[in-house]
């Protein structure tokens, strides 16, 4: 599970960061709003912790956007208005400061554990392509693509990364649940063996490969 933690203050940013760490946690560090914004897009993360006074993008800011690609998000500030402001403004949940650190941990697992339920049963769509996690049934223009669990569950980790270009590492660690042998090209064989599936009727799987880095799932023709 990692988290991205958006804090000005270097030495609050460093005993967050280790406290996260020692429950488990991977942990980003930044120090602004624009760059937190930058991170979050690149990348996944199951929870983003930030201030909201922050240098360039403030914190509403940050939240507002992220809101719109569902990443929860925990704010934190020492105003009653800042706090209903944050709330109203697609902030998952909010802390003042100063803030007690296990009620905050407390706090950040709740939020994690609440998206993972719901990324978990929701349906997921990219262009054709139809994912029901429950169901464990994939459809592609009403036809029903038959998948190996190894390629569903590549299936699932591209499409809750829609847009998004992964390494070849992280799509193994993700998948196959190890760290990636960079003399391995299992990766490789199951993107092809997905493609086929999803290649049918003139169509093109929508999986395209990023040289030297991995691949993406995009909404269109893939390659």
């Amino acid at each position: 599970m990692q988290i991205l933690l958006v804090e000005d203050d270097r030495d609050l940013r460093r005993f967050l960061s280790k406290a996260f760490r020692e429950e488990g946690y991977g942990v980003t560090e930044t120090d602004s709003g624009d760059r937190a914004l930058e991170r979050a897009l690149e990348d996944t993360f199951s929870c983003v912790v930030l201030d909201v006074m922050l240098p360039g993008r403030d914190g509403f800011s940050v939240v507002g956007e992220l809101r719109k690609r569902g990443v929860s998000t925990l704010t934190a500030k020492d105003e009653l208005e800042s706090r209903v402001r944050g709330l109203e403004g697609g902030a998952d949940d909010y802390v003042t400061k100063p803030f007690d650190l296990p009620e905050l941990l407390a706090r950040v697992h709740a939020l994690i554990r609440r998206a993972e339920l719901r990324h978990k049963d929701a349906t997921l769509q990219v262009g054709e392509v139809t994912l029901d996690p429950l169901t464990r049934r994939v459809l592609q223009a009403d036809r029903v693509v038959d998948l190996s669990p190894r390629e569903f569950a590549l299936l699932e980790f591209l499409m809750r990364n829609v847009g998004r270009t992964v390494s070849r590492s992280r799509i193994a660690e993700a998948v196959w649940n190890y760290k990636f042998d960079p003399e391995t090209n299992v990766v490789d064989v199951y993107v092809n063996y997905l493609r086929k599936k999803l290649s049918f009727g003139g169509r093109t799987a929508p999986i395209k490969t990023v040289r030297g880095v991995g691949y993406r799932l995009d909404v269109g023709d893939g390659g």
